[in-house]
């Protein structure tokens, strides 16, 4: 007999690979006109559970798994895979789980921006992307046709990282046009784009600094960190770049975040947008 976690288990290990093999997500219709590809046949299509109870089922169950009720917390997180070694497998749990959470997007490499896009297909999660990442170090060029393929791919957010070097060796102008390249690039196609400072390698002058210039160049959102160089986000430093955007820009805390205490720190320091590859923990905690 198995218990309850191990059947969730196997639900969830299912419809994953179900989700990879088909690529993208295939809603049940029915004749009738009932559809039950949002878990709500017990609800919305009594005739045919009736059919399946009369074929010999025993108990009924209204959604696949477990939905959170409250998601507040989740429509703020970028539920995120980066490393090198992902496979097509793990990308797919990622968006299962972006799923059944309602995460505001799933943040992935360039070379999954596809398969992400179709396996979120209809959902209302977003596919994000990173460009010249994680060292920012390519040249503006580069960078906008990263993110145009990104977008034709499915991407509807890019987080880019600035030229640090740049910034540090007070070459602004370079910086600007860096940032410009890549916010052109993408409001063409109305995605949104977050500029990555990497803040562990600034200092608070480097930092009120590129914030101005990602402002300046028309970006969405500034944020902290890779999650690859030598620290994550900080309360200080979200508190900092809200300060310098003002509150109409976004500010997203990366790197770092691993529990619901360390997400509700960066929000009240003046996140709008977390980027995790905790997002479950983090979700499950705040008892959603």
């Amino acid at each position: 007999m198995y218990d309850q976690a191990t059947v969730e288990k196997i639900i969830e290990e299912v419809t994953r690979e179900v989700l990879l093999r088909l690529n993208q997500p295939q809603p049940a219709q029915h004749p009738s006109g009932c559809n039950c590809s949002n878990g709500s046949c017990v609800q919305n299509c009594a005739d045919k559970v009736d059919k399946v109870v009369q074929a010999g089922a025993t108990r009924i169950t209204s959604t696949l798994g477990s939905h959170p009720q409250n998601t507040s917390i989740a429509r703020m997180i970028d539920h995120t895979l980066l490393k090198p070694d992902a496979t097509h497998d793990q990308i797919a749990q990622l968006c299962y789980e972006a799923r059944k959470y309602h995460f505001a997007s799933v943040c992935v490499n360039p070379a999954h921006v596809k398969l992400a896009a179709q396996l979120l297909k209809g959902s209302d999660v977003k596919v994000c992307t990173v460009v010249g990442f994680p060292l920012g170090a390519t040249p503006p060029t580069v960078k906008a046709y990263e993110t145009q393929q990104a977008i034709r791919d499915g991407a509807t957010e890019i987080d880019m990282v600035i030229n640090i070097g740049a910034l540090k060796s007070g070459d602004y102008k370079t910086v600007l046009e860096d940032i410009g390249a890549v916010v052109r690039a993408a409001h063409a196609h109305n995605a949104i784009v977050k500029v990555i400072i990497e803040t562990a390698l600034l200092t608070d002058e480097e930092k009120v600094i590129a914030c101005q210039l990602a402002k300046t160049a028309g970006a969405d959102y500034v944020k902290t960190s890779t999650g690859f160089g030598p620290g994550g986000a900080t309360a200080e430093d979200i508190a900092l770049m809200r300060r310098v955007v003002g509150p109409s820009m976004g500010v997203k805390a990366s790197g770092g975040v691993r529990s619901y205490s360390d997400a509700q720190a960066m929000i009240a320091a003046g996140a709008t947008r977390i980027g995790a590859s905790a997002g479950v923990a983090i979700v499950r905690e705040a008892g959603q």
